[in-house]
């Protein structure tokens, strides 16, 4: 019989770490509304996926935007970063 046993959780993430992930969560929010709006995710006309591409290109679209953003993005997380530090005074350790 195999004994599963549980993993110590992780330790929490410091402030600086949450308002990191917030900062790219904001900028693919962002980016994905960009993509949108430049027609990226549109269904192409010829050889198009049909209603099964019409209905999933939206998830296509924000993963796109969160890669883009993880991957360092235009800057505008850093800059949501550094306003929400100043703004929660919390150091970035």
């Amino acid at each position: 019989m195999k004994v599963f046993t549980t993993l110590p959780a992780a330790p929490p993430a410091t402030t600086a770490e949450k308002l990191q992930a917030a900062a790219v969560e904001l900028e693919a929010a962002f980016l994905a509304e960009m993509l949108k709006s430049s027609g990226l995710g549109k269904a192409s006309e010829s050889f198009g996926g049909g209603s099964g591409e019409d209905q999933f290109s939206s998830f296509l679209v924000q993963h796109q935007a969160r890669a883009l953003a993880e991957s360092g993005g235009v800057g505008l997380s850093e800059i949501l970063f550094q306003s929400m530090m100043e703004k929660t005074n919390a150091d970035q350790t």
